[in-house]
């Protein structure tokens, strides 16, 4: 019997992953680990010490030219004239109708931008984004030359000054720089998918061995534990951070799904602009709202959600959560349900359950959560 997997991509890591135990599993045309000693305890060590994560199959683009802010301005929502050397913003890119065709962070660098985009989305972005080419712009997908690692976690800072002299207290968060880590130059940032502090590293495939090493040493001083994609969810999903494909996508808009503030409308038109213009005014007929479930079922995205006997919308993320050991989800119900204090029902395999509409995140961080 052939493995499902061997048609797939693989990162500079594979052979790290299978060799500390890692489960892989196909995900956005990669082997990707899914988890490592289980989903649980990763996710504590990321809220608790420091975690490493590999995002290699994330996307990355170049775009340059004397005309590339210009560009960017045309085809993502926020205002990418504002970005200072070295600042980092988080956009999305729209259709016509206002639909999202992704959210990504775009890079402002020396001499151009780094768009980072998501796995599943790569080549669709960059068609999209190539189809809308126009002046001294030169758009590279440089996706398959580049590996991402990430430390995300209340050490992370104390980990990475193990290996640089660079002032970390200097980089504030969304913002990038060009320093020697462990030896090496390259770009690292200072963003996050977890609402823990943290530092992407950008790195050339050649060198995806020794920065992975330099990190794992390093990272046994602070018990750091290496992360799979399912705790980087069920991180993501307590700090009500949207994913691609589940909580957006192409039929969502984004002041539907609570991005309004990277929509710009002042700074000039943009692909999708005057449709969000007219949701925007109109104000959308749906909100994404963080659940609190009643009881202890699990709730997974698809599960339908009911205002009495009227079916009302869908369950997009849900879990239990691990630092709070409840049952949470996100969904899309009627904007008259939006506010927290409402309360609807979630249909689990034929039983319903209440849940709360709350304020997101569902995790606040304790006030003695820094680390010394």
């Amino acid at each position: 019997m052939s493995d499902p997997l061997e048609n797939l991509k693989t990162t500079p890591y594979t052979g790290f992953h299978k060799s500390a135990g890692a489960k892989l599993v196909g995900f956005a045309g990669y082997q990707m680990p899914i988890q490592y000693g289980g989903i649980i305890s990763e996710h504590k060590a990321v809220r608790e010490r420091v975690g490493l994560f590999d995002l290699s199959h994330m996307g990355e683009f170049e775009v340059s030219g004397s005309e590339a802010e210009k560009f960017l301005q045309a085809v993502t929502t926020n205002d990418v004239s504002v970005l200072e050397i070295g600042q980092v913003q988080y956009s999305c890119m729209t259709y016509e109708d206002g639909g999202i065709v992704d959210d990504l962070l775009i890079y402002r660098l020396e001499e151009n931008y780094m768009l980072v985009v998501n796995a599943s989305n790569i080549e669709k972005d960059f068609e999209w984004l190539s189809e809308h080419l126009s002046g001294d712009v030169q758009l590279v997908n440089h996706s398959d030359k580049i590996s991402l690692l990430a430390i995300q976690g209340p050490k992370a800072q104390l980990l990475l000054e193990e290996l640089t002299d660079f002032d970390l207290d200097g980089l504030a968060y969304y913002r990038s720089t060009r320093e020697e880590v462990a030896g090496q130059e390259l770009l690292f940032s200072r963003t996050g998918y977890t609402g823990e502090d943290g530092f992407e590293f950008y790195i050339p495939n050649d060198e995806g061995d020794f920065f992975w090493n330099a990190l794992v040493n390093a990272g046994q001083k602070y018990d750091m534990a290496l992360i799979g994609l399912g705790a980087r969810d069920s991180l993501r999903l307590e700090m009500k951070l949207a994913l691609y494909g589940n909580d957006i996508d192409q039929k969502t808009n984004p002041y539907e799904a609570g991005l309004g503030w990277i929509v710009k409308l002042d700074a000039g038109p943009f692909v999708g602009s005057d449709a969000l213009a007219r949701i925007k005014k109109d104000r959308p007929t749906r909100r994404l709202v963080s659940l609190v479930l009643e009881g202890k079922a699990f709730p997974r995205p698809g599960y339908k959600i009911f205002e009495g006997t009227e079916e009302i919308g869908a369950v997009t993320s849900g879990t239990i959560s691990p630092s709070m050991g409840i049952p949470i989800a996100l969904g899309y119900v009627p904007r008259r349900l939006s506010k927290p204090g409402n309360r609807v029902e979630i249909e689990i395999r034929g039983k319903r359950f209440g849940a709360n509409v709350v304020k997101p995140p569902f995790y606040k961080k304790p006030a003695d959560s820094k680390a010394e």
